[in-house]
């Protein structure tokens, strides 16, 4: 029986033994690091939603009585009016350069993408600027038409920020459109007429509906950009949820208060992707083959030509062209006053921001999507899909969910600095660049990943099978084999993140460090106080390096047609 009894022991202590050494295998440096960034994610996400479950009675009630109301209908407005417009001008322009043909079209089919580098903000104050009660255009106005008893509509109006975040996201979904339409071409039209449909009619029930998953993924974007604007509202004096939430914290300094409004916008944002996913669960769309020929395209003629070509025309004028010149014209009159030696400071923390921002996030990016290529699993999965779920929080959520922790943990570790060292400070994590860089890590991480991951998709098992057998493994595998084929990712990833992170407004704005102005933040403080021309300066930069990506989709966008 004790033989027995030693033998059972010794055959648990093998099989633990052997339990622990495949849990350790299990468990690998991929793995952890894509847990790691996971929970860094989940980490301001957590905080927003417990301040929901366990609000302040007498702040609620506050915010119930005199803001939620106003805010809620404003928020409801903008993105019902929003999505309605960009629908409208993308989904159109997106036909007629894809599927049809008329004079012109080849320019705008890459020119129409242009508004992208013109940031929200940017557009509302030339708006602002141009058609307020004191510009030219109402003053042009007053004085050639004395006696019309007509006056223009008030730009400082809910339509006004509606018509001008249609014009700057428009290109959303007119690049989605496009690309949906260009694989149908002039064969599905025919195909629905041959069936009694008139052209009116195969457009709306045959070509519309088989370009409804594309239509719906750029239409998302454009929700989740007019859920996430603060820059464009707050020049208008339009009140959202991101101006509540900035007024909340700097206004009031009430970062409780701050913190329970921004609750309630991440469960609308969450609820609008649920149920955008509920939708198309049970579709199934098949796609065919690309147009290959200019003769598959729908040929325009008479007045149905000229008229495509105005109406594309003229969006393009208004998003893109007539801003940059205005732009121009007041940088033209403000130079000599405005240009010195602050400029620089400004421009050189704007590049230094972006540019070890873009490093630590692709960095950041290409360890998950390695751990994503590496392990197949759900567990790896969902890891990706979590630690990719920023983007979906607007940045002053993302400000005050991170902001609430570090000062936490601040507050931990003074005091056991001071307890072990003697080593006395109000703050050692606040007010640095931690905070700042942690917030575009969480914001900007799916903007990164993506190219890597695409690029990462390529890399056959056979190339490292090859490697293998030469000798090649572990991380000189991926230091002398995969990151050289993985060039064009990573650089796209690098341009796409250091441009974003250029233009982010609300996180730079809320959690920089004090003296750590940007030329973002310096349009605001402008703009804030009206200075219209002034702020030309620092926003023509912004644009004109805005237009790197764009010109980088321009070329994807040309590969696609051309294949």
């Amino acid at each position: 029986m004790p033989q027995s009894e030693a033998l059972h022991r010794r055959n648990a202590a093998d099989f633990s033994f052997f339990a622990f050494r495949n849990i350790i295998h299990r468990i690998d440096g991929w793995r952890v690091a894509a847990t790691a960034v996971a929970g860094l994610v989940a980490v301001p996400l957590f905080v927003i939603i417990s301040s929901l479950l366990s609000p302040t009675r007498g702040i609620w009630d506050h915010l119930v009585a005199n803001v939620l109301p106003g805010i809620l209908t404003n928020t409801a407005w903008l993105v019902l009016g929003v999505s309605l417009g960009t629908l409208l001008l993308g989904v159109s322009l997106g036909w007629l350069t894809g599927a049809c043909d008329f004079p012109g079209r080849k320019t705008f089919s890459w020119a129409l993408l242009l508004p992208l580098a013109m940031p929200a903000y940017v557009l509302a104050f030339i708006y602002l600027g141009l058609f307020d009660f004191s510009g030219p255009v109402q003053k042009a106005f007053r004085t050639y038409f004395p006696q019309s008893g007509f006056s223009l509509p008030d730009i400082r109006s809910t339509a006004g920020v509606i018509t001008v975040m249609v014009l700057a996201l428009y290109p959303y979904v007119y690049m989605f459109a496009r690309s949906a339409f260009m694989t149908q071409g002039k064969s599905s039209l025919e195909a629905a007429r041959t069936l009694g449909l008139t052209p009116t009619g195969a457009f709306f029930r045959v070509c519309l509906p088989m370009a409804r998953p594309w239509i719906a993924g750029g239409l998302m974007l454009v929700i989740m950009e007019t859920l996430a604007d603060f820059g464009a509202v707050s020049i208008f004096n339009f009140d959202t949820f991101t101006t509540a939430i900035y007024k909340a914290w700097f206004g009031f300094f009430s970062i409780t208060a701050a913190a329970q409004l921004s609750s309630v916008l991440v469960f609308i944002v969450f609820s609008v992707i649920l149920l955008e996913q509920l939708s198309r669960r049970r579709m199934r769309y098949t796609q065919g083959g690309g147009l290959g020929l200019e003769t598959s395209r729908i040929k325009l003629v008479g007045r149905y030509s000229w008229g495509a070509f105005l109406f594309s025309l003229s969006v393009l004028l208004a998003a893109f062209v007539l801003p940059c010149i205005q732009l121009l014209l007041w940088t033209v009159e403000v130079f000599h006053l405005e240009f010195g030696n602050r400029y620089f400071g400004l421009v050189g923390k704007t590049l230094f921001l972006a540019s070890i921002a873009a490093l630590v996030i692709c960095f950041v990016a290409l360890v998950l999507a390695y751990a994503k290529r590496r392990h197949k699993d759900k567990y790896t999965f969902g890891l990706t899909r979590v630690a990719t779920l920023g983007y979906a929080l607007p940045g002053t959520i993302l400000a005050v969910g991170i902001f609430i922790p570090v000062a936490k943990l601040d507050k931990v570790i003074v005091h056991w600095m001071n307890a072990l060292f003697g080593y006395e400070a109000s703050t050692i994590l606040q007010g640095t660049l931690i905070i700042v860089f942690t917030a575009y890590l969480v914001r900007f991480m799916i903007t990164g990943f993506n190219p890597i991951d695409s690029a990462t998709q390529r890399i056959t098992p056979n190339i490292d099978e090859a490697s293998r057998l030469m000798g090649v493994k572990g991380f000189s595998l991926l230091r002398r084999i995969h990151i050289p084929m993985l060039r064009n990712g990573l650089l796209t990833a690098l341009i796409l993140v250091f441009v974003e992170v250029m233009k982010e407004m609300p996180i730079t704005l809320m959690t920089r460090p004090f003296g750590w102005d940007t030329l973002a933040v310096k349009i605001f403080e402008l703009t804030s106080e009206g200075e219209w021309e002034r702020s030309a300066l620092p926003a023509l930069a912004l644009v004109f390096t805005g237009l790197v990506p764009v010109i980088l989709l321009m070329r994807e966008s040309e590969k696609n047609s051309s294949r």
